[in-house]
Order: C-alpha cells, then sequence, then structure tokens
C-alpha cells in the first residue's frame, strides 16, 4: 500500500473565497467558525443539535460522476474537518453584487414570510436548495424541503405561499451558484490533490484519509478515534453532552464509499451513502422503505446521515435497522485489508456494544429485495410526524405457503430493547400457522417473551408494548385487506 502524501491544512471554498486552515480543533463545528471567526451571523443557533433548521447553509460537493451537489446541511452539528474539498455557502451569498435580494428572499419578504427573523435564513437556505433543484415545486417537495425547519411566529402558511412563488421572480438561469457551477467544480477539483489531511498531535488530531485504504491504515493506527460521517448523532455528543471526542476520522468525503448497486437481488450500500442519496434506489426495489426514509429527521439530517452510521452507531432507536434485520441484511466489516461479512441481527450485541473488532469498521450493507409475493411494511411511531426520534419502530416481512399457512416471517423492533431485536417468540408461533386474525392474536400474547421495554421520555413501557402488538394486527390487515391502508397521506387524500 503507498503512503498517502500528507497535507497539514483544511481547504474549502466559503462563498466565493478560498480557505485554509491549519489550525483547527477536531470538534470545531461549522456554525461556531462562521459566527465567531468569519463574523458571519446570518446562521444562527437555535438548537445546537440539528432540529430547528436555523443554522442551515448549503455545502457544495463533487459526486462521484464528477459534478457538483448542492445540499442544505446543519451547520450547528456540521464539524469543520468534514468540509476539505467543498463549497460552503451562506445566507450573506446570495444577494446580488448590486444588492438586489435574491428571488427567494424577494418572496419572503413580499409574502410576509418572516416576523422575528431568527429563523428565515435558515428557511431561506432551505427553499434555496430546493429551488436550484425544482424550480416549480410540489407542495409535499415544498414541505419536505422544509421538514428541517422550525418557526414559531408565522404559522408556516406565508413561507409556503414564498416557496410556491419564487420562480415568478426569476428564473434558475440568473442564479449565481447555476452561472459559475462550471468555475466552482474546477475550483473543487484542484483541490482535490488526494493527500491524507492531518491536524494536531498526539490525541488531539483530526484526520481526513486520502481513500478508503488510507482510512483502514489509519483507523488501525489510532484505534481510539472517533470516525465520523455525518455526525447527526457524534454533533450531539459534542454541543449537547460535551463529550470530548478526539483523535477523529472524517470519511464523509471518501467517494469509495458512495456506492449504491443493485445485482442478483441484493441492494449493496455503500457505508458513506446518505438517506438522501439511498432514498430513490430503496424506493424503487423496496417501496416501504421510501416513507420510513422521509420520515428521519429532517432533509438536512438526510442529506447528512448515513445508513452505515446509523448501523454502526448502535442505537436501540436506530431507524434502519429494524427494516434491514427484517430484510434479512447483511454486513460488509473491514479491518486493514481484511474483510468479513456477518448478518445484521448479529452485529448488535448489547447496548452500545457491537461485534465490531478495534480497527474495525462498517464498509457496506447488504440488503435482499423481497419476492414478488412477499409482505414487507415498516411502520414507525412517535409523537410528532416528521423530525422526531422513534418511541417503537416495527418491521415485518411475510412469505405464505401456498395453502395461506405462514412459510417465512421475520420480525424486529427498534425501541423495545436495548438494541434492534428480533421476536423470536412471535415469529415461532406463527410460523406454520394460518395467516389469519386468530393465528395473530394468539401470537400477540408472545411479545412479553420477546420484550420488556423502557419508560422514558418517548413513551412508556406499557404503551410500547400496546402499540408493538397493534404493529403486528395492522400488517395483517393490511395484507389482507382490499380496502385503503390504515394510513394515508394528505396528499392522496386530496
Amino acid at each position: 500500500m503507498t503512503a498517502a502524501k500528507i497535507r497539514s491544512e483544511l481547504r474549502f471554498i466559503l462563498n466565493g473565497q478560498d480557505i485554509a486552515l491549519n489550525n483547527v480543533a477536531p470538534d470545531q463545528t461549522l456554525l461556531d467558525w462562521l459566527r465567531l471567526s468569519r463574523s458571519l451571523k446570518g446562521t444562527k443557533e437555535g438548537c445546537a443539535e440539528g432540529d430547528c433548521g436555523a443554522c442551515t447553509v448549503l455545502v457544495g460537493r463533487l459526486t462521484p460522476a464528477g459534478g457538483l451537489a448542492y445540499e442544505s446541511v446543519n451547520a450547528c452539528i456540521r464539524f469543520l474537518g468534514s468540509l476539505d474539498g467543498c463549497h460552503v455557502v451562506t445566507i450573506e451569498h446570495l444577494a446580488a453584487s448590486d444588492d438586489h435580494l435574491h428571488p427567494v428572499q424577494q418572496a419572503m419578504v413580499d409574502f410576509h414570510g418572516s416576523q422575528c427573523g431568527f429563523c428565515t435564513p435558515g428557511f431561506v437556505m432551505s427553499l434555496y436548495g430546493l429551488w436550484m433543484q425544482t424550480p416549480n415545486p410540489t407542495d409535499q417537495q415544498i414541505e419536505t424541503a422544509l421538514q428541517g425547519n422550525l418557526c414559531r411566529c408565522t404559522g408556516y402558511e406565508p413561507i409556503l405561499r414564498a416557496a410556491r412563488a419564487v420562480s415568478s421572480y426569476g428564473g434558475t438561469e440568473n442564479d449565481p451558484l447555476l452561472i459559475e457551477r462550471e468555475t466552482m467544480t474546477a475550483r473543487l477539483k484542484a483541490l482535490a490533490d488526494g493527500a491524507r489531511v492531518q491536524i494536531g498531535e498526539g490525541r488531539h488530531r483530526l484526520i481526513v484519509p486520502a481513500g478508503l485504504d488510507d482510512f483502514a491504515e489509519v483507523l488501525e493506527a489510532s484505534l481510539t478515534a472517533t470516525v465520523i460521517a455525518g455526525s447527526t448523532d457524534v454533533g450531539l455528543w459534542v454541543t449537547k453532552h460535551m463529550r470530548d471526542i478526539s483523535p477523529v476520522i472524517f470519511i464523509a468525503g471518501l467517494q469509495e464509499l458512495k456506492s449504491i448497486t443493485v445485482q442478483d437481488g441484493i441492494i449493496s450500500i455503500g457505508a458513506g451513502v446518505t438517506y438522501s442519496e439511498a432514498i430513490a434506489t430503496l424506493s424503487q426495489h423496496i417501496p416501504a422503505l421510501g416513507p420510513l426514509i422521509a420520515r428521519i429527521g429532517g432533509q438536512q439530517v438526510r442529506n447528512m446521515g448515513t445508513i452505515g452510521g446509523n448501523i454502526a452507531n448502535g442505537s436501540p432507536i436506530g431507524d434502519t435497522p429494524p427494516a434491514l434485520i427484517a430484510l434479512n441484511a447483511s454486513l460488509t466489516l473491514r479491518r486493514g485489508k481484511t474483510r468479513r461479512t456477518t448478518a445484521l441481527e448479529d452485529f448488535f450485541i448489547a447496548y452500545g456494544k457491537q461485534d465490531r473488532q478495534p480497527g474495525e469498521f462498517v464498509e457496506a450493507v447488504h440488503v435482499p429485495v423481497p419476492a414478488a409475493d412477499e409482505k414487507f411494511a415498516v411502520y414507525k411511531v412517535t409523537k410528532r410526524r416528521d423530525e422526531d426520534i422513534t418511541a417503537t419502530l416495527g418491521a415485518f416481512r411475510l412469505a405464505l405457503a401456498e395453502d395461506g399457512t405462514v412459510a417465512e416471517i421475520r420480525i424486529a423492533y427498534g425501541g423495545m430493547a436495548a438494541t434492534p431485536k428480533r421476536a423470536f417468540a412471535v415469529e415461532k408461533a406463527l410460523l406454520g400457522q394460518p395467516w389469519n386474525e386468530a393465528t395473530v392474536e394468539a401470537a400477540m400474547e408472545k411479545y412479553a417473551e420477546d420484550y420488556a421495554p423502557l419508560t422514558d421520555m418517548r413513551a412508556t413501557a406499557e404503551y410500547r408494548s400496546l402499540a408493538a402488538k397493534n404493529l403486528l394486527l395492522r400488517f395483517y390487515l393490511e395484507t389482507t385487506s382490499r380496502a385503503a391502508p390504515a394510513q394515508v397521506s394528505r396528499y392522496e387524500a386530496a
């Protein structure tokens, strides 16, 4: 393995300016740097945990195909170390050189989309990211783009009216980021020198590997390092729990971890693939996963968070592991040059403990596509529908025999135990039995053998137990009835 060149400075572009930093703390957030070091005060701190969207900025990055993509992200939990080779765009960059407001800004003014103004820059940046991709969005697309932005003043309707009207103020052909797209792409390619970034010494270091092989080598030599992909969870370790996460290895820019392939009925997803990058492929081949991903955080979180990170973090309330366990997914784990494969359900050992050896990392997840005659569903229970953490989540995959009995059943839950966990006793009660209401009701009594959930701020143990049982009943009803599904979005209802 050829040793990587080492560079001791972080390089990226802020608005139109080249930035080179050689004194960056491993846990320094983009928000703090913008406000405290650059005096760019348009980006606000509201929640400091990626929920309110007041800190929204755009980050442009080169795609594997060589293009340039801009995404809205939460600056409050985005670390500077993850920005090497990126273009950061803040609210200050939107206005034209003649001080005319950007169409998104002007629409917000004219339709009274701002009152106290604190959240307004974040809304503008989220709408800007949407407008660049979809100049004439539907109401559903607008609301999806704004899932991660909260406002206490307007009631949202003036903001929605502004979003619908943006293109009447001018087309995207005059937008600065689109006009300079070719030039900016060239500038970012010039920054991609193939070097490993290493800043700091000893334990107080941040490292951006030069590539996947370099990452494997670095992690073997830094067994206590925190590996950060999207930082949608690790960011809160710093901003809320004040944890020391040094040394840190940032892997968001590793293109080798960004692949998605479909071959022989298996979807293979690199550990660095974000929710936003995965949703189209997963929705196409496993439709039930699309609505699940659309309820993970807001758009900013989905643009940052990765499926590999959601798995590697091992949270008992992570949204993707129960669904992937029900689908019989497997992982590729790598340490140095050595790889091994393990069933996803075996990866979770106990609370905070996974089957991952020192120096080993999740490289990819492999998801079997259900057969055409199989039934698969995922149900997420939360206090509010959008941008909320799971109270309980149930995933179900069912194959029936020709005589209508249960030939195969896999059921997995999150929020019910110390890890994402299968309902083995419930599955056993269903297997080989007729798929009817009596069978299901009898199996519901077996949940107590599989789970002893806790009471916390999201739900009581009693609520979780009852909800888990009822999700099985719902799955039965939806797989046997020709009636409308139990839940219909207001867009479908309209």
